[in-house]
C-alpha cells in the first residue's frame, strides 16, 4: 500500500471535539434566537451563475470559486464553468426571491446558517470556507424603515446570550455620506465610499492620499475625514454631522433614518449601538443602513458581523424586492474566540455517564443500563473494554465525562454512580437518577484571554 502524505490545507478549518461542541452551541443559540423573532429558516444551493456573483462590487470578483468536473466532455465543462460557489448569503438569497415570490408572503423574512466559499488569502480569522449565519427581510416595492432598525436589535440578542466579551454594533447610513460628498462637490460616492471604509486598515492619513489621488480636493478629503470621525451611542451625532456646515436633501434622509435606528436601540438594547459615520461597507449593493460589529477591547480584530439595506439586489425587471439584513460571520468569530482562550467547553463528549463494563459477559447488562438513561434523555457511553475500574475512570477523565456508573457495585447488587470529580459514590437507579443541570450537557464558558 502506497503511503498517503496527509497536509493541511490553509483557510478550511476542522475544529477539535471539545471546539466542535463550542461551534454547535454558538450555531443553536443563533438558530434559536433567529426563530423567536419569527425567521423562518431556508437553505439555498452552494452554486449560482458566474455573472450573477460577478460585479456585486469590492473584492467580490477576485475572491469568486469556479466550479468543473475533472472528467467532463467540452459541453459539460463549458456548462460548468458558468457556475461558482457563493461567497456571502444575499445573492443566493436575492435569486431565491425572485425564483420563489409567488410562494412567498411579504414581508419575507427568513434566516439561513450555511457554509460560504471566498478565495482570499487565508489569515487569522479569514478563511477560504466558513459558515455565516445570516437574517434579512425583503418586501415588494417598499420596504418599512422599521426594519432597519430590527436588525440590529436581534443581533444584540444574539450577542447577549453568548459567553463572549461585549460587543458593540456600529452603525451608519450610507445616505449621510452620499449626500454629504454630494454636498462639497464630489461626483464618485461609491469610489469615494470604498476609499473611506479601508479608514481602520490604513489609516487617515493614507486614507487622504487616496481621495486627493481619486480627483478629490485636499479640503474635501479633510471634509470626508471629519465626517468619519463622527461617532456616538446617542443621538448627538446628528448635531455633529450639521455643525460641519453642510446641506443636502439625501444627507437630511440618512441622518433621519439613522437617528430612528439609534433610537430603537437606546430603548431596547442599551448600550449595544453606536452611530459610527465611518462605517460604509464596500458593497456597492448597500443604499441606506449599514451595520458592522467588534468585540470591545478586540477592536483590531475589526468586524464578525455586518450587513446594511439593499434597495435593487433583487429584481425581475418588472418588481422590485428591497431588504435589509445582517450577517454574522461564525467561523471568524469562532477561530479568534478558540485560537485566545476566550470560549471553552467543559468536556469534549456530549455524553454525562460512561457506563463501565465489568466483563464482556455483562457487557448487555451495560447496554441495558445505558438505553434505560437515554430514553430518559441523559447521554451516556458504554466503556469500550471491560478494563479494570481505573483505567475506565482515567478513560472518562481525558474526555470530561463528569460520571462513571458502575452495574451492579452496591451491596445489594444493585448499581452505583461515581461523580469522578469529588470522589462521591452513591447507589443509582437508571429508572430514576438524574445529574445535575449543569451536568447534563457540555457547558459553554467563557475562558480567560492569555494575552489581552
Amino acid at each position: 500500500m502506497d503511503r498517503v502524505k496527509i497536509s493541511p490545507i490553509s483557510g478550511f478549518p476542522e475544529y477539535l471535539p471539545s471546539q466542535r461542541i463550542v461551534e454547535q452551541h454558538f450555531l443553536d443559540v443563533i438558530r434559536e434566537t433567529f426563530e423567536l423573532h419569527g425567521y423562518p429558516s431556508i437553505e439555498t444551493r452552494a452554486v449560482e451563475p458566474v455573472e450573477r456573483l460577478l460585479g456585486k462590487g469590492g473584492d467580490a470578483d477576485k475572491e469568486i470559486y469556479g466550479i468543473r468536473r475533472l472528467a467532463a466532455d467540452e459541453a459539460t465543462a463549458a456548462a460548468d464553468s458558468e457556475l461558482g460557489l457563493h461567497f456571502d448569503l444575499t445573492v443566493p438569497f436575492a435569486r431565491y426571491v425572485l425564483e420563489n415570490a409567488g410562494h412567498l408572503s411579504f414581508p419575507f423574512r427568513r434566516y439561513q446558517i450555511q457554509k460560504v466559499w471566498r478565495g482570499e488569502r487565508p489569515q487569522e480569522g479569514r478563511y477560504r470556507e466558513f459558515t455565516q449565519a445570516d437574517i434579512d427581510v425583503v418586501d415588494v416595492g417598499e420596504l418599512a424603515p422599521h426594519f432597519e432598525a430590527e436588525m440590529p436589535l436581534v443581533i444584540a440578542e444574539v450577542f447577549r446570550k453568548l459567553p463572549i466579551p461585549p460587543m458593540v454594533i456600529q452603525v451608519n447610513n450610507r445616505k449621510i455620506p452620499e449626500g454629504f460628498y454630494r454636498g462639497i462637490g464630489i461626483e464618485d460616492v461609491a469610489g469615494t465610499l470604498r476609499i473611506v471604509d479601508k479608514l481602520d486598515k490604513i489609516g487617515p492619513d493614507k486614507v487622504a492620499e487616496q481621495l486627493v489621488a481619486a480627483g478629490c480636493t485636499p479640503e474635501q478629503a479633510q471634509q470626508c475625514l471629519a465626517l468619519a470621525g463622527i461617532r456616538s451611542a446617542d443621538l448627538s451625532f446628528v448635531e455633529q454631522v450639521r455643525a460641519l456646515g453642510v446641506s443636502h436633501p439625501t444627507l437630511d434622509e440618512g441622518l433621519d433614518a439613522l437617528a430612528a435606528v439609534i433610537r430603537a436601540g437606546m430603548d431596547n438594547a442599551p448600550g449595544a449601538m453606536v452611530a459610527d459615520l465611518k462605517i460604509a461597507r464596500g458593497l456597492d449593493y448597500y443604499t441606506g443602513t449599514v451595520y458592522e460589529t467588534q468585540l470591545a477591547g478586540y477592536e483590531s480584530w475589526g468586524s464578525f458581523c455586518s450587513g446594511g439595506r439593499y434597495d435593487s439586489l433583487a429584481s425581475d425587471g418588472k418588481t422590485t424586492y428591497p431588504g435589509v439584513g445582517i450577517s454574522i460571520g461564525v467561523s471568524r468569530l469562532l477561530g479568534l474566540l478558540l485560537s485566545k482562550g476566550l470560549v471553552t467547553a467543559s468536556r469534549s463528549t456530549p455524553a454525562a455517564v460512561l457506563v463501565a463494563v465489568n466483563d464482556e459477559e455483562s457487557r448487555p447488562t451495560s447496554v441495558g443500563i445505558a438505553t434505560a438513561l437515554r430514553q430518559r434523555g441523559i447521554p451516556c457511553e458504554v466503556a469500550p473494554k471491560p478494563a479494570k475500574f481505573g483505567k475506565q475512570i482515567r478513560y472518562a477523565e481525558r474526555r470530561g465525562i463528569p460520571y462513571v456508573w458502575f452495574p451492579g457495585a452496591a451491596e445489594s447488587g444493585g448499581d452505583q454512580v461515581k461523580d469522578i470529580r469529588s470522589g462521591q459514590q452513591d447507589d443509582a437507579d437508571a429508572s430514576t437518577w438524574q445529574p445535575p443541570a449543569e451536568d447534563l450537557r457540555p457547558q459553554v464558558t467563557a475562558g480567560a484571554d492569555p494575552s489581552p
